[in-house]
């Protein structure tokens, strides 16, 4: 197995024996040597520039940064001889505010972001790959990913920026009115769905998330409780942001014989137990 990464955001694991790691820009000119001398039958492409937030303020950078770095890992994956792409999405920015939920993959798109707007482009490269190079391709538009290791020093991820100010003894901040809803889908479930993705032939789009819809206050308080108590702070609303997010599951149920397990619950409790543990 070949990982690229930049670390720009390390989860402080090592890999398992017998992985190589290579620390470049995955749509870079190392990247693509390496996929060349590697030769993979399937590409899963988890890298991004992350942040709603950091692609309002500079769409064009974003652009540059993460659409076309994710281009040029498609096609990089192609003339390297890979079958399969699997890619991550964002069911909540690409959906934009749907008149229903949870949304379903019928829905037209309508990203009210940049990031938004740059994840429903890669969906459409990935389908011109597929077109142009013969592949199969399928993006995985998650919900609110959140769960251990992730990276609470930045500016996306709720769960774990949260766990984060706790664990240094700060209050957790809260945007907006608090009510504004995610689906919320565990990391141990998500990296289910990419080995199901990966064993599957369908090609196209596909939601990761639970169906429901939970408060960024609910889960603010939650965590919070579980740090022994203490209040919050508030900021005003971020721009960009959508004010309610679920994801219809059942296109995954039949495409990939997967749905989320794990209890909100549950999840909260273990990822708030991992960053006490590394506190």
């Amino acid at each position: 197995m070949l990982v690229v990464d930049d670390l720009s955001h390390p989860c402080g694991a090592q890999p398992p024996p017998g992985v190589e790691v290579l620390v470049a820009d995955c749509g870079g000119p190392e990247a693509a040597a390496a996929l060349h001398d590697f030769a993979p039958t399937a590409v899963l492409h988890l890298a991004a520039r992350g942040g709603v937030a950091r692609a309002l303020r500079d769409p064009a950078a974003h652009v540059r940064a993460g659409v076309a770095a994710t281009v040029a890992l498609y096609e990089a994956a192609c003339a390297a001889g890979a079958r399969r792409i699997v890619s991550a999405s964002s069911g909540g920015a690409v959906y934009g505010d749907p008149a229903r939920l949870p949304a379903h993959e019928g829905l037209a798109p309508r990203p009210r972001s940049a990031y938004g707007a740059g994840k429903l482009a890669e969906e459409g490269f990935l389908g011109a790959a597929r077109r142009r190079h013969g592949v199969t391709g399928l993006s995985l538009r998650y919900g609110n990913v959140y769960g251990p290791r992730q990276d609470g020093t930045g500016e996306a991820g709720v769960v774990a920026i949260t766990c984060h100010r706790l664990r240094e003894h700060r209050a957790p901040v809260i945007y907006g009115s608090g009510e504004q809803t995610r689906d919320f889908v565990f990391v141990l479930d998500v990296a289910g769905a990419n080995l199901a993705a990966l064993a599957s032939p369908r090609s196209g789009f596909v939601n990761v998330g639970t169906g429901e819809q939970t408060s960024v206050r609910r889960v603010v308080e939650t965590l919070a409780r579980h740090a022994g108590g203490g209040g919050t702070e508030t900021a005003p609303a971020r721009p960009g942001e959508v004010a309610r997010v679920s994801l219809d599951g059942e296109r995954a149920a039949r495409w990939l014989g997967w749905r989320a397990r794990t209890r909100l619950e549950d999840g909260l409790e273990t990822t708030a137990a991992w960053f006490g543990a590394c506190g």
